[in-house]
């Protein structure tokens, strides 16, 4: 049986995930506007790498177990390095975070098609009456997008790597601190042979830092961490359906915190996320596929 307690800590850390991962898009534009994409992900990976060795430090355990690391690596480098990069170069080819939010509001659909045998109807209802409503809080986003070819490429590899990757992480059954120090150490890798091909400059100001400390150290340790601790612990097509309130909840603090005003649109499309989710929640899981 859970606890009130329980259940409050668990609500809790679902919320605070949603919040934090919400202001990643506005971090992530803000910080591209003062370094090209592989100099930004090499640092963030960087800082963000530094801060779990130091935790791995203080836990003395900085590896997987052995026979694992193999598996741990690879889904590191889908999960974190090839979906930043395919992320960052989807923005840098001027896909706007809306159409990027739209694109990857796809994952818990075909997550369910993948790993659920069979699944109540009115699961996958409420999947799409989320996915529509997050199609309306991005509306403005996905009109005015400038779209390319290559960024449109980008953008469906990272909903390639998120799914395949959240998948293979979820098969994984150790602490998210334990496998996170050495998925950084393999993305990082993996953005090295690009750097070479790509300028690593940028501008030494607080412009340039902010967004750099906070995408290393709250999105890729703190957001990440929980990412990790809700797939462990949770349905991976529930989880992954959170995703859709991330857009809604960047909305709200651009309203916030910007004094950007909340379209009507807006509002009813986080009313549809609101109830398609409800949904989703509450309908049984089925077997799940092996």
């Amino acid at each position: 049986m859970t606890t009130p307690s329980v259940a409050w800590a668990a609500h809790a850390s679902t919320a605070l995930f949603v919040l934090l991962w919400g202001s990643g898009a506005i971090f992530t534009k803000w910080g591209l506007d003062h370094a090209p994409a592989f100099a930004f992900l090499l640092l963030r990976f960087g800082l963000a790498l530094a801060v779990l060795m130091a935790i791995g430090l203080y836990r003395r355990r900085w590896l997987p177990v052995p026979g694992t690391r193999l598996r741990v690596a690879g889904t590191g480098l889908l999960l974190i390095g090839a979906y930043s990069i395919c992320y960052f170069l989807a923005m840098e080819q001027g896909i706007t975070p809306g159409v990027l939010a739209t694109l990857l509001g796809i994952q818990p659909i075909l997550t369910l098609m993948l790993l659920e045998r069979r699944f109540a109807p009115m699961r996958m209802a409420g999947l799409c009456v989320a996915l529509m409503g997050l199609v309306l809080v991005v509306y403005q986003s996905v009109v005015l997008v400038r779209f390319s070819l290559a960024g449109v490429g980008f953008a469906l590899g990272a909903l390639g790597c998120m799914t395949v990757g959240a998948i293979m992480q979820k098969r994984l059954r150790q602490s998210p601190a334990e496998v996170l120090p050495l998925q950084y150490v393999a993305s990082l890798l993996l953005c090295l042979p690009f750097a070479a091909f790509q300028p690593v400059t940028f501008e030494p100001s607080w412009e340039f830092l902010v967004p750099l400390l906070w995408l290393a150290l709250v999105i890729s340790v703190v957001a990440q961490l929980l990412l990790y601790r809700l797939i462990q612990a949770g349905n991976l097509v529930n989880v992954t359906s959170l995703f859709y309130l991330v857009p809604a909840a960047t909305a709200v603090m651009d309203y916030l915190f910007l004094g950007n005003a909340l379209p009507m649109l807006s509002l009813v499309g986080m009313a549809l996320i609101l109830l398609g989710l409800a949904l989703v929640f509450r309908q049984p899981v089925t077997a799940s596929r092996q």
